[in-house]
């Protein structure tokens, strides 16, 4: 199997559980009597280079930085005697002040250790942030030039059925993003899916 085929069965596989996700509603709030008292606010991720990761999340993809401060804490602990964490905290939006952000946050002062990097495809523990990019095709070339940035599929149009036996084209790439975490690029072409 080539890269490119691997890569491409990799974003299939991701965006098919996203559409299956939203198969039930169209873009857009749920109407008022269907609505839970459950938002899904924000994805933080931990990473090593707030900046670095800055460049993909706010410079490549447009993100809005709406948050960005020093948080300086006491440590827990017998051993602690009066030390301080300090960690950086950075939060982004898209389209709502209230949902679907992406926090980004940095151990300052004492560091966190790594987890080795992934390989392949995601496996179970990791995290796919899907982002839809209403221009992907005109950002692709920003995006993949960001330093740290591995393309793991180059945007592809794919087909996914409706519940309704037709087709939703969408184009779908895959990459991780500077500190590895993968990141599904997607532009639906015709319209999202729904129960028809």
């Amino acid at each position: 199997m080539t890269r490119n085929t691997a890569g491409r069965r990799l974003a299939t596989i991701a965006l098919a559980a996203s559409v299956l996700t939203a198969a039930a509603a169209a873009a857009g709030p749920v109407a008022a009597g269907e609505r839970t008292p459950v938002d899904v606010r924000r994805t933080t991720l931990v990473v090593h280079d707030i900046d670095r990761e800055l460049a993909f999340w706010r410079d490549a993809l447009g993100l809005k930085v709406v948050y960005d401060k020093v948080i300086d804490q006491p440590l827990d602990g017998a051993n602690a005697k009066g030390a301080k964490r300090s960690l950086r905290l950075v939060l982004l939006r898209a389209n709502d002040d209230f949902i679907g952000g992406i926090g980004l946050m940095q151990y300052i002062s004492p560091p966190r250790p790594a987890r080795p990097p992934g390989e392949g495809s995601p496996m179970v523990g990791d995290v796919i942030v899907v982002v839809n990019a209403t221009d992907l095709d005109s950002r692709w070339d920003l995006v993949k030039s960001v330093t740290g940035v591995q393309v793991l599929s180059a945007p592809a149009m794919v087909e996914y059925p409706t519940p309704g036996g037709e087709t939703i084209p969408v184009t779908v790439a895959m990459v991780r993003d500077p500190e590895g975490y993968f990141v599904e690029l997607d532009q639906v072409v015709d319209r999202p899916a729904k129960n028809d």
